[in-house]
């Protein structure tokens, strides 16, 4: 640096220049050298200030960075997590709508069902109530009181009743129609079906070509008995069968028998049949 300063000093100065003035420009070159490594210190120190605290900035921007990538990564996993609580939320919505539904159907299900209990309890008392009625027939042997296909039936039969091949009501037949005719009178708010059932023989004759005729014949003259027995006429009705709805075998005397019978049918109320409101808004 020295023989640089010197170098330049010397080459702007004539060649007379006196050596007193170039010990003082020596001496100046030296100070300003001595400054100059001064300088370059202190910015060297400065550097290494610098750098290390470069160091330690991009050490804590690699740890921003890390930070910024976890948590990225946290901000898509909460994400994720948030999408399938929204699809469970959803879900659940539409488990507790159908789990609604379910126990509205359920308590109209109860409902219906309570209905129907009630109407069983109600039948069984209404049965047990003709069995009392007519216990005293019962006992004797005239009638019996039965279930058939749901319906509440009286059954007679008919050699207590009539002769073979008649329709002509013997006089305990009479006695015996005029006394369940009071009974049924006396049974609020029920009407009833008279059906005429024979056995399996033919019979054939003027009056009577078939079974048919026998068997309507019979409930007809059952029917008017029990309406001359009190039995409002427009609460009863009369049926044949003829030998069509057998109750027994008629391979045999005692199951023919059985098969001629009068059954007064207690005709079912609508309104105590299960759907009886829905059908009415048809």
């Amino acid at each position: 640096m020295r023989a640089l300063l010197l170098t330049l000093c010397l080459s702007l100065l004539p060649a007379c220049v006196m050596k007193s003035t170039y010990l003082e420009l020596e001496a100046v070159a030296a100070s300003t050298e001595e400054e100059l490594q001064a300088r370059i210190t202190s910015l060297d120190q400065r550097i290494t200030e610098l750098e290390a605290d470069l160091v330690g900035k991009n050490s804590v921007i690699d740890r921003m960075t890390r930070d910024l990538t976890d948590a990225k990564a946290l901000i898509g996993q909460l994400k994720r997590e948030k999408g399938e609580l929204q699809r469970e939320k959803a879900g659940l919505v539409d488990d507790k709508s159908s789990l609604g539904a379910a126990i509205e159907e359920m308590e109209r299900a109860l409902r219906e069902l309570d209905r129907r209990k009630q109407a069983a309890e109600g039948r069984v008392a209404r049965f047990r109530d003709m069995l009392e009625r007519f216990k005293s027939l019962i006992d004797s042997g005239t009638l019996r009181v039965k279930i058939v296909d749901g319906r509440m039936v009286v059954e007679l039969a008919t050699d207590v009743l009539f002769d073979s091949g008649k329709a002509s009501l013997s006089p305990a037949g009479v006695e015996a129609l005029t006394e369940v005719g009071a009974v049924l009178q006396g049974i609020p708010d029920r009407r009833y079906q008279v059906e005429g059932h024979t056995d399996d023989v033919p019979i054939k004759s003027a009056k009577y070509p078939s079974n048919w005729e026998l068997a309507s014949d019979r409930a007809l003259t059952v029917l008017r008995a029990m309406v001359d027995g009190g039995l409002d006429p427009d609460r009863i009705s009369a049926a044949s069968y003829g030998e069509f709805k057998p109750t027994g075998t008629n391979e045999t005397d005692e199951g023919r028998a059985a098969n001629r019978r009068i059954e007064i049918v207690v005709v079912p109320d609508l309104s105590d049949l299960p759907g009886f409101e829905e059908l009415q808004k048809l």
